[in-house]
Order: structure tokens, then sequence, then C-alpha cells
């Protein structure tokens, strides 16, 4: 198994290119639970909630009563870490309410915004009391068409979903042509719905704006540990934000997948825009929890989001989650 990234971004000239992966699983990873008493077992190796600040914000909000939608690969419903955080979902790839995750890529996602906290094992997600709403909208090679996942996000928001997670790698081609197409017009819909949306911005380290301007959504871009641009991240996406996606460690199935052929721990490392936009959802659906409607949630992470050093890859800079839930406080 390898134990350095590689990019892994998939094209196909039929179907929309998606799932903005960019690493592999880590080597050598320890199953989720640990001493006796450990509330979190793996909460040491989650340098991303403490970068964002979530933890400050915690006692505050936790999420709760939210609904994030993983529009994704699915999950898998037997996780330690996931199971009592689900709600029912759809699977869009073989037409049922089963959205059993054959990938790998929605349970990591999934992971990073709600895993369970103190719970005694594996991880904490970023909001630990919120709920994930599966909709399989990818195959187990990762792609989908761009009419399911247009049926996954409409199917989410006319579902009650408060925050819709897109970890979509949109490049090249088919960014152009989702500029003026149908994504567009679902995300449009799911707003009006009191949804926020949260989009991957990809990774092929280009500039690129891959939805029409006035569409509302929140696009999120990758950092690394010390705040800077990864390496990978795409950029320059209209009012976009900043979150960790370097070798970030989350959920995976506990059964036998694409992402978990050689590593059934149930956790792994993975990099990429796909692991940055879940930690903005669970931002998101921390303010959700204040109270406030899909505008201000983008307009409050995007104001207290910090670049001292207007490093233009970083977009309005990296997000403060402590930062937007006390400026929620005085709306």
């Amino acid at each position: 198994m390898p134990t350095n990234g590689e990019i892994f971004i998939r094209r196909r000239p039929t179907v929309l290119a998606v799932f903005a992966a960019f690493a592999v699983l880590a080597a050598g990873l320890v199953t989720g639970c640990g001493d006796d008493g450990d509330p979190d077992p793996l909460r040491g190796e989650q340098w991303a909630l403490d970068a964002l600040k979530l933890p400050d914000a915690w006692g505050t909000t936790t999420g709760a009563d939210t609904v994030i939608a993983v529009v994704d690969t699915g999950v898998d419903p037997d996780h330690p870490d996931l199971k009592g955080r689900l709600v029912d979902g759809y699977d869009f790839v073989d037409g049922d309410d089963e959205p059993t995750d054959l990938n790998g890529h929605g349970t990591h996602v999934s992971g990073i915004a709600a895993a369970g906290a103190d719970n005694g094992v594996g991880i904490a997600g970023g909001a630990p009391e919120a709920k994930i709403m599966p909709v399989r909208v990818l195959g187990a090679n990762g792609s989908g068409s761009d009419a399911n996942i247009t049926k996954g996000i409409v199917w989410a928001a006319d579902h009650g979903a408060h925050v819709i997670n897109l970890s979509l790698g949109e490049s090249g081609l088919m960014a152009r042509l989702l500029k003026g197409g149908i994504l567009n017009r679902a995300i449009t819909h799911a707003n009006g719905k009191g949804a926020v949306v949260v989009a991957a911005a990809g990774n092929d380290a280009t500039v690129l704006q891959p939805y029409e301007v006035d569409t509302p959504v929140l696009v999120v871009n990758a950092s690394d540990r010390d705040g800077k641009p990864a390496s990978f991240t795409n950029f320059g996406a209209q009012s976009a934000v900043s979150a960790p996606g370097v070798d970030i460690l989350s959920t995976l199935p506990t059964h036998t997948s694409k992402e978990t052929v050689k590593n059934t721990t149930g956790y792994g490392k993975l990099s990429g825009t796909s692991m940055a936009a879940p930690y903005v959802s669970a931002v998101a659906a921390l303010l959700h929890q204040q109270g406030l409607d899909p505008a201000a949630i983008m307009q409050t992470i995007r104001d207290t989001a910090a670049n001292p050093g207007q490093l233009p890859k970083l977009g309005l800079g990296n997000v403060d989650a402590a930062a937007a839930v006390q400026a929620a406080k005085g709306r």
C-alpha cells in the first residue's frame, strides 16, 4: 500500500468526472479502539479540527438538529462512528433507498462532517451532533452522470437537508459545461428550499470558476497544515474559502470497497478539496443550529475567513469556526 499521496482524478468523455480525491490511504493506521476511557482514540491525528478552531466552537453549538446531505458514493451504515448519525437517504445509482458505499469516498466525507464524538471509538466529526443524509449519485468507480447528481441535490433539498455537501471534482471541459448547466439550477433550487450548498473546488491546481457567478454555492479550496494552499487545489471561484484538505483522517467502510481493499480498519487518510468541503459543511451546520438562514451562513463563513498573507489560492481565506460562531451570536 502506498504511503505517499498520488494523484487520482478520473476523466471520462461521456460522464461527469467526479470525486475530488487526490491521495490514497495512509498505511498502518490503527483501528478506532483505544485505551478505556479515551473518548475519541484517533482524535490526536485530527490536526484539521484544531486548525479550524472547531473545539472552541463546540461550547456554543455542535450542529444538533441539522441534516447534512452528502451527495456522493453513499455511506457505510454500520460504521461505529456513523451509526446513529444517519437519516434516510436514497440511491440514484441503483434506484433504491439503501445508499451503501461501494467506493469509500462518501463514508470518508461523512465522517469529516459528522462522525460521533466522545463515543469511545475513532474520530470526532466537525459537527458531531449533526445528522448525515446519504445520497448516492456516484458508483463504485467514483463516477456518475450530471443527471443523477442533479437529482440527488434536488432530492436532498426536498427531503429536509439543511446543508448539502458536493465533494465533486469538476475540471476541464466538464467544468465549462457545468457553468451553464443544470447543476446551477439544482443548487439554486436547494438554496430556495433553505439549504446551504457547499462544493469542493477540484484538484487540478488551476484557476477555475466552476459555477455561474450568481449560483448560491460556497466553493471550498484546500489548505495544508501550515494554512497555505494545498499544491493540488483549484482556485479562482468567486468568494471561495479554504479549509484543511491534506492527510485528513476520517471514516472508511468497514466492508471491502474500492478504497478499502487493503485496509478494513474503518479509518484512513485522504487528501483533496473533497476533504476540505465537508469541514465547511460542518461549520455551516453549526451556524444553522444558531438559527442563521443560508445567505447569512455563507456570508458569516466568508466574513470570518482569514487570509493575512492575501494568498490568491486561499480565496477569502481559511475558515475559522470559532470566529464564525461568535459572529453569529451578533446576528
